[in-house]
């Protein structure tokens, strides 16, 4: 596969490199990369890959754009709040490499297409920012024999590693059980610095191509952790556990990771259809209230053992918050505290 003439001026900087040359620039214009989550890791891994010209390039984002995306997912502006992610994303990246084929999936990763997605690609990048999508790609790496590029983010500290390169630990290894429910709370909820996720995605796009190129030492059975405030860096080795045997998936990794589980969902669109019909309460933090509401009761989730008593039952009590998820944890307090009452979920919150 020969590089055109525009790819050659493109490309100008890796030709020189005598560890990459017109040799690996093909490899990685062979190459295939699947990007789990074009969110606030997703979009410097993407943008790198795209500009480093690596051929294929799937990314899987069931989300939109949110305005409180911009403050660190740079790939996206102001016009594009309320848009898909991966459509945006693409869009902005065929800019900035017209050799570069994109595969967009707009859907979240599941059991259901997990398999048949990783299968079609090479190398994979976590990018997502939850327990249970992490635990799903680890397993399906392994079940598909793939190597998976892991980043994480918590307020001014990150980590990177490589999983299951050529047999090697896997992210049940580091991390044999998840956390329990709400131990390690999401940027939503307590906040990121914006460089952060840049400085991390740039490590996982280095992972990836350091693969593609095979050139360096892989991140593999060591997990790199970074300090922004202090600007320590670590590494620590860890081992691959022999005894864990992974051959499928788990059946609900919402359950496995043990996530709430609610009865009763119902979605923004159709409350609004019928708002009489119901209360209305809202357990996200004040400052969120302050920037945007439905209405309804306003508890702060942490406030509610204190407080539930405030709350009319009369109705249907429907719950809120800004994804879906402090809201379930909110409904497994509220039906101990209240029984015989009727807790709603707002499905996928306010955003």
């Amino acid at each position: 596969m020969m590089l055109s003439k525009n790819e050659q001026k493109i490309y100008s900087r890796h030709l020189r490199l005598n560890e990459i040359g017109a040799e690996g620039q093909e490899k990685l214009k062979q190459a295939k990369v699947l990007v789990v989550g074009a969110g606030g890791l997703g979009c410097p891994v993407l943008q790198y890959l795209t500009a480093a010209g690596v051929g294929t390039i799937g990314i899987v984002d069931g989300d939109v754009v949110d305005v409180s995306n911009l403050q660190r997912q740079i790939l996206y502006a102001f016009e594009d709040v309320g848009k898909a992610k991966a459509k945006c994303a693409s869009n902005r990246l065929k800019s900035l490499n017209p050799f570069v084929k994109f595969k967009v999936y707009q859907e979240f990763l599941t059991n259901e297409n997990a398999l048949g997605l990783f299968k079609k690609y090479d190398i994979i990048v976590d990018g997502s920012d939850n327990f249970q999508t992490r635990y799903l790609c680890n397993d399906t790496a392994v079940i598909t024999n793939k190597p998976l590029v892991f980043g994480s983010i918590f307020k001014f500290e990150g980590q990177v590693t490589v999983f299951n390169y050529n047999n090697g630990p896997t992210y049940r290894c580091l991390y044999p059980t998840p956390p329990s429910p709400g131990a390690v709370p999401s940027c939503s909820d307590i906040g990121v610095l914006g460089v952060l996720p840049g400085i991390v995605g740039s490590y996982q796009a280095n992972e990836t191509l350091k693969m593609i190129l095979g050139i360096g030492e892989v991140l593999s059975g060591k997990l790199l952790t970074f300090n922004a405030l202090t600007m320590n860096q670590m590494s620590f080795n860890f081992n691959k556990n022999e005894a864990i045997n992974i051959q499928v998936l788990e059946d609900n990794y919402d359950v496995f990771c043990g996530l709430p589980q609610v009865d009763e969902e119902i979605t923004l669109e159709v409350f609004n259809g019928k708002k009489m019909a119901y209360n209305l309460l809202d357990v996200r933090d004040h400052w969120e209230r302050a920037q945007d509401s439905i209405g309804g009761k306003h508890i702060p989730l942490n406030e509610l053992p204190a407080r539930y008593t405030e709350i009319e039952i009369n109705k249907p009590v429907v719950v809120y918050c800004k994804s879906g998820i402090r809201s379930k944890r909110a409904i497994e307090f509220l039906e101990a505290a209240i029984p015989n009452t009727s807790f709603i979920n707002l499905k996928d919150g306010i955003g």
